[in-house]
């Protein structure tokens, strides 16, 4: 009767001593286990981001004064709103290989729009409508460029980027329009009692939901891996290359329009210059979370986790009285790490297994 095989992976000893005259190759095979599921979360990219925010936390906790308080919180989360809501479809677009950096023209348009549209009298419920399908008419339009003409979406969200922010310039020039409703300025930055949390962070919530559900826990979500990757390979297994691609611009666009609105009421101001730079913190923060910026990689949880850590990062050095020049220098500093330690640690991992595999490696004895 033969012995029983075992499935379990196999490494070779070496050590064994060869039979006479024959060459020195391998003879025992020992089991290798694979490491616990629980183990490779705790070493996850976007366990390393989550720890760096509870660090970067406590930090600001224990050493800068003011940063421990309700009102701290409410200010820190209001900051953060416009660009945690913006990276949630933008990660989308950059693990599929794709990129918007039209995002906060978009979000500048829309404020001029609403603020000449409020002041020609449109109600406001009117107003936010026609605004949201503004969002969705120019997201639209990166789509169809990129899908149906082909062209890259660097080059075509770079064009997008001028060309939205001077529509908003021509609709309302250098002026500033305020005086929107008061009730709805106070709703955009209600806090939830005494706890410090803006009421619009429950429509933030959401949106982080829906899209981590939409990513991670449905075919078309799992199928923006495999766009990532490889497109070709993903056109032959019956993927809509262009569909996909198109309706994530749209939802930047959409998503861009909305951010747009509370931009607009949080600060009650409508201004073409609104929301200008925004675009550099979002993908930051978006490369910071684990999302590859080649494509193919990425997590809603670590995105929400990057958004987190810059926005405490930048809020920490602002009650520290840092300058904006310092800030923009450390968004621009965090922005090249997110992007160049990912291919640190893919070469180290690759060199870590090539010497292993040669260490494995049988070698021959040589001839007598």
């Amino acid at each position: 009767m033969s012995e029983p095989t075992t499935s379990e992976p196999t490494t070779i000893d070496r050590d064994r001593e060869p039979a006479s005259g024959t060459p020195a190759t391998t003879a025992v095979a020992r089991p290798v286990r694979a490491r616990p599921r629980w183990t490779r979360l705790v070493l996850s990219r976007d366990a390393g981001v989550f720890y760096a925010l509870v660090a970067v936390i406590i930090y600001a906790y224990t050493q800068v004064p003011y940063f421990a308080s309700t009102q701290t919180v409410g200010f820190l989360l209001l900051d953060i709103i416009p660009i945690l809501l913006i990276a949630m479809p933008m990660a989308l677009v950059i693990i599929t290989g794709e990129i918007d950096l039209s995002v906060a023209s978009t979000v500048g348009l829309t404020s001029a729009i609403m603020g000449v549209l409020f002041a020609a009298g449109v109600p406001i419920a009117l107003v936010f409508v026609i605004c949201l399908a503004l969002g969705i008419v120019l997201g639209a339009f990166n789509g169809l460029l990129v899908t149906v003409l082909g062209l890259p979406s660097l080059a075509v969200t770079i064009g997008t980027l001028a060309l939205y922010r001077g529509f908003a310039l021509v609709v309302i020039g250098d002026n500033a329009i305020a005086n929107f409703p008061p009730e709805l300025t106070s709703f955009a930055t209600s806090k939830i009692g005494a706890t410090g949390i803006p009421v619009v962070m429950v429509v933030v919530l959401a949106v982080a939901v829906f899209f981590g559900v939409l990513l991670h826990l449905t075919p078309f979500g799992r199928s923006l891996f495999a766009l990532g990757y490889s497109t070709e390979a993903a056109s032959f297994v019956g993927i809509k290359v262009a569909r996909a691609k198109f309706w994530l611009f749209v939802s930047t666009g959409f998503i861009s329009s909305l951010v747009g609105i509370f931009w607009t009421l949080r600060y009650s101001s409508a201004r073409s210059d609104n929301a200008t730079g925004i675009e550099l913190a979002v993908i930051a923060a978006v490369l910071l979370g684990g999302v590859s910026i080649f494509g193919g990689k990425g997590s809603i949880p670590g995105v929400v986790c990057g958004v987190l850590l810059i926005g405490t990062i930048n809020y920490t050095l602002r009650l520290a009285r840092v300058s904006d020049v310092v800030l923009s220098i450390v968004t621009g500093a965090l922005l090249v790490a997110s992007v160049i330690t990912p291919s640190i640690v893919d070469w180290a991992r690759a060199r870590t297994h090539a010497r292993r595999a040669a260490a494995h490696t049988p070698q021959k004895a040589p001839a007598s």
